[in-house]
Order: structure tokens, then C-alpha cells, then sequence
């Protein structure tokens, strides 16, 4: 199954409440014929428009070749939930790496963030501070208040403020979790206005963007006198390098990135406005996710919508009704909205590792590969795409540091790493139900 196909119309984006409040760029055109470039970039999401933009304001010749619309993916309809972090905590990556390694992986993170709300800002994006951590249980919350602690005395980040029961309560209007914490460093956005803004500096910066160019085949150069060539149903382009930037659309491009990244499904709802109802359910603008295997998570829109996002389906296609798959876990978490209106519903298509660390590669010569973001990669796969421009350009330091962690194959590798997922998700799908 061709994911990049499987679920959605060929040039549109996904129902979503961003593709109607975001006007569109005029399409860009699809490749014809044969091009030549410095350096091609698969998928026009954060990670292929950062490293486009970064090489083309480098003075690199860019060409990106996109299968759908710029930020069609999972860069335009996610929860745009900028964390703060990897998508593990410090203490974990301190018994993964070591200590010193630990520290290097959150100070890029850090540098994620930055370099995130720096593109924002370039293209006029609004970020609203602050994440709410909500924990079901009671070790749950302890262990979230030592991780503030940890990074406060640690880390010398001191953003983190830990919430008891009542008072996360009292930020988020529902009384479901024991506690959490509200990170005011972390922030949330309208997503496909960042990955449409990107789309925009990139082309103003010289890179050229194919829509509607899917890549079918790379033959990669073996020595250095030879060239790559990437072939597209309707052209091919001759290169020096290659940024494989598609995450869960990679197909089978690269069968050894494949057996380390698993494309999952995740669903998103907006409700029809809320008017003076938000104000029960959020008393600041943060966005909030909990701690469940099959996540929760939510914010408000700029016009007042719950945006949430949770259910899970064990397949790669999306089910008839994503609002009423998404409806349940809303309804618990807010009872008060029960029978609220759903104006919007959508799915999409991620990518997850077996550590949730994003995979880092050098498929081939000459080729960069950076995916697997497991849910946290707003501010993560922007950094990825300019660390891999400044392995291009022969700076790696930063890509080499992110490429030396683990990276596991799922059982079974690439060709039967599905059918044991949907055990697994399965069985932690049932622990999120029993609230275990």
C-alpha cells in the first residue's frame, strides 16, 4: 500500500480546519523532462523546506520534489505542539548515552526550538507559550515533577512548573488526570502555516519545488566520478546529494531507513467554535497532552475550536468516521462537550522508532536520511533539515551526533514490522482503556 496515496486525493490537502484557514500557494509545477541540482530534497514538509532553504540561502542549487502539496503530510496536520526535549526524558537519555551525550541532545533540542520559532517568525506564524503535561497516575506525576526538578538543577532549564490535581484542573477545566506539569518554554501553532511559510522562504531563497513529483526510484552514485539520479513518473534529476526528508511516506526508497521508521495513523478533530466555553476549558492558551501509549492531545485554535487529537485504528486506512473515533477520548476528557459539533476531521500519517529517537542515516553515499519523529517532531525535524544542509556542506558535527543513536530494527524489518505492531499497539491500546 502506497501511503502517499492510500488515504487522501491526489494535489489536496486533508479536510482539515488548517486547510481551510490557510490559503493555499499557487501550485507549483511538476517536473518535466530532466534537471540538474547540487543537492535534491524528497518531501516538501519541516524537514525537506528547512534543508532546502538552509542550502539554497547557502547559495546550493535545490530542487525538491514533492508527491503531493507543499506540507501535505504529517507537517500539516499534526497538533502543532512545539515540546520542549526528545521525545525521551533526560533520564532516560542519560542511561541511553550517558550523561554528556544527554546533554548535547537537549541543548539541541533547545537549538530545535529556537531555530523553529525563528522560522515562524520569518514567516509571519504566530507561537503561543506553554505545554501542559497531564498524568493519569499518581507515579506518573511523581515522575514528571523529578524530571522538572532533574532538568532545573541539571540542565538549567527552569520553564517547568509542576501542577498538582487541582491545579492542572484548574488550567485545562477537566478533572480526569492527577497532575502533571506546564512547560512554558515548549509552545503551539498553526502547522500548516508553518510548513506553507517555509514552502514561501524556500522559493524566495532560489530552491525549486516540484508538486505532484513522485519519486519512484534513486540509482545513487557508488564512486565519486559518478552521479545520483532521481526518477519521478514524469522526469528525473541528476545530482551531487540526496535528503531523503518523507518520514512515514517513505515507501520503499530505502529498505534500511524502512526497517527502523514505522509509519502509524493518528486522528485530529475540530469543534465547531466555542465562544464563552473555552473559557471553562482552558483558563490560558497552552496546549496540553497526556500520558497515555495512544496519546491525547489538544489546544485551542485562534477562533475559539477545540483541536484534539487521540483513537487509534490497528491499519493504514483511515476509518469512514475519524470524528467518531476521535469523539470518544474528547468526551472523556471533557464530558462537558458531549454531542458537541465536529466541523473538521482528519488523519494523518507519522513515523515512529523502536527508541521514539529520531533515525539519523547515511543510506548511501552522497545521501542523508532523517525520520522517525514519533510524535515530537515540530521543532525536531526543522533542526534536522538544516543539520543535514550543514552535512552537505561538510559540517556533520551535528548531524553525527544525532546518527550515533541507536537505532534498532522493528521485528521483523521492513517487511513484516506491521503485523507485529499491530499486536503491540493493540495490547497498549487496551492498558490505555483499563488505565493501567
Amino acid at each position: 500500500m502506497n501511503l502517499l496515496f492510500a488515504n487522501d486525493r491526489r494535489g489536496a490537502y486533508p479536510p482539515s480546519l488548517y486547510a481551510e484557514q490557510n490559503p493555499p500557494l499557487p501550485p507549483f509545477p511538476p517536473l518535466r523532462g530532466e534537471a540538474r541540482a547540487d543537492v535534491v530534497v524528497v518531501g516538501a514538509g519541516y524537514t525537506g523546506l528547512s534543508a532546502a532553504l538552509h542550502l539554497a540561502r547557502a547559495g546550493r542549487r535545490v530542487i525538491v520534489l514533492e508527491a503531493q502539496r507543499v506540507g501535505f503530510g504529517a507537517s500539516g496536520r499534526n497538533g502543532g505542539q512545539m515540546g520542549s526535549g526528545q521525545r525521551l526524558d533526560v533520564a532516560d537519555l542519560e542511561r541511553l548515552a550517558g550523561k554528556p551525550a544527554a546533554r548535547r541532545l537537549w541543548d539541541m533540542a533547545e537549538e530545535a526550538k529556537a531555530l523553529t520559532r525563528a522560522h515562524a517568525a520569518e514567516a509571519g506564524v504566530a507561537v503561543h507559550d506553554g505545554i501542559a503535561h497531564a498524568a493519569r497516575s499518581a507515579a506518573e506525576v511523581a515522575h514528571a515533577h523529578e524530571n522538572a526538578a532533574r532538568l532545573a538543577r541539571d540542565y538549567g532549564y527552569d520553564r517547568i512548573t509542576p501542577l498538582d490535581g487541582p491545579a492542572l484542573a484548574a488550567l485545562i477545566g477537566t478533572g480526569v488526570y492527577a497532575g502533571g506539569d506546564l512547560d512554558r518554554g515548549a509552545g503551539h501553532l498553526d502547522p500548516l502555516a508553518l510548513a506553507l511559510g517555509l514552502a514561501r522562504l524556500a522559493r524566495d531563497a532560489g530552491a525549486v519545488i516540484h508538486e505532484g513529483a513522485h519519486v519512484h526510484a534513486i540509482r545513487h552514485a557508488r564512486r565519486a566520478t559518478e552521479t545520483t539520479i532521481v526518477q519521478t513518473g514524469t522526469g528525473r534529476v541528476l545530482c551531487d546529494h540526496v535528503i531523503l526528508a518523507a518520514n512515514g511516506y517513505l515507501g520503499h526508497l530505502d529498505l534500511g531507513v524502512a526497517a527502523r521508521v514505522m509509519p502509524i495513523n493518528n486522528y485530529v478533530v475540530a469543534t465547531e467554535p466555542l465562544g464563552p466555553r473555552a473559557d471553562a476549558l482552558m483558563a490560558e492558551n497552552v496546549a496540553v497532552h497526556d500520558t497515555r501509549f495512544v496519546v491525547n492531545y489538544w489546544r485551542l485554535s485562534d477562533d475559539r475550536r477545540l483541536v484534539f487529537g487521540g483513537g487509534e485504528t490497528l491499519g493504514y486506512r483511515f476509518p469512514r468516521d475519524i470524528a467518531a473515533k476521535v469523539r470518544g477520548p474528547l468526551e472523556q476528557v471533557y464530558p462537558q462537550l458531549r454531542g458537541v459539533r465536529i466541523t473538521h476531521a482528519w488523519g494523518g500519517t507519522l513515523a515512529i522508532t523502536m527508541s521514539r529517537l529520531p533515525l539519523f542515516a547515511r543510506p548511501a553515499r552522497n545521501c542523508l536520511s532523517a525520520s522517525g519523529f514519533s510524535g515530537h517532531g515540530v521543532a525536531l525535524s526543522n533542526l534536522a533539515g538544516r543539520l543535514m544542509a550543514a552535512a552537505v556542506m561538510g559540517q556533520s558535527e551535528g548531524f553525527d551526533t544525532m546518527a550515533a543513536l541507536p537505532a534498532r530494527q522493528f521485528p521483523g524489518g521492513a517487511g513484516l514490522r506491521w503485523p507485529l505492531l499491530v499486536a503491540g499497539m493493540g495490547w497498549y491500546s487496551l492498558r490505555d482503556r483499563l488505565g493501567v
